[in-house]
């Protein structure tokens, strides 16, 4: 692979980068969000009930292999879990309320929040079995990326997982993150080693990464049975 060349103001000897603003993004807010068919509502206890059934699921336990936390052994240890994730601010939390079932499938974060150098990144996503490579899915995901760069103007998404997770990895490229290395043996999770993965969407490349995605999403793109017509291309 090239080695990555980063770019340079020509102006200037040595080598800087571009200028760039340097006014500090805002802080995400507790707020909802709503799509075509789902919706995000910032996590809350009430939303453990559902969140717990939706974990029950076949297959639920390889959902959490990645996570630094479950699969929980009772309800209320998913209770108390949620009523403390619920409350920080970093990562900030949000429930995902697919329309189709109207319940709690499974949440996602925006996380290493830092306004003051426009980056800020996804992550902590569980999604339940029944949830999983679905539309609402890729719709709860986007919601958030459109909502950091959009609307709060940060310049650069993040996105990392364990080195080993090969589905969060074909989700990173799917939604056009670019690949940026691997840290090796950065951290233990769960008594076991981790290389995390690195992935990017830059401010520039942000247009048409969201202009794929909308149109992957859009009603035109989907059949009577609930089936892309077309694939998310990059």
């Amino acid at each position: 692979m090239d080695e990555y060349q980063p770019p340079a103001d020509p102006a200037t000897d040595p080598p800087l980068g571009p200028l760039v603003d340097p006014t500090p993004r805002p802080l995400p807010a507790r707020i909802p969000h709503r799509g075509r068919v789902v919706e995000l509502e910032p996590l809350h206890v009430r939303h453990a009930p559902d969140l717990w059934r939706a974990a029950q699921s076949g297959g639920a336990d390889a959902s959490w292999a990645y996570l630094g936390y479950g699969p929980f052994p009772s309800e209320a240890a998913m209770r108390a879990h949620v009523g403390a994730f619920a409350t920080q601010h970093d990562p900030m939390a949000w429930a995902v309320r697919p329309h189709a079932s109207g319940t709690a499938d499974g949440w996602l974060t925006l996380m290493e929040i830092q306004p003051s150098q426009a980056h800020i990144e996804l992550g902590h996503i569980w999604f339940s079995p029944r949830m999983q490579r679905t539309r609402a899915a890729t719709e709860a995901m986007f919601l958030l990326l459109r909502h950091a760069m959009d609307e709060l103007g940060y310049r650069r998404l993040t996105w990392k997982c364990n080195a080993l997770n090969a589905p969060s990895r074909r989700a990173a490229a799917r939604l056009g993150f670019t690949y940026e290395g691997t840290l090796r043996n950065v951290a233990v999770v769960k008594g076991r080693r981790r290389d995390t993965a690195w992935f990017s969407i830059l401010d520039e490349e942000w247009p048409a990464r969201r202009g794929a995605i909308e149109a992957w999403l859009d009603d035109a793109n989907w059949d009577s049975a609930g089936r892309p017509r077309a694939p998310l291309a990059r």
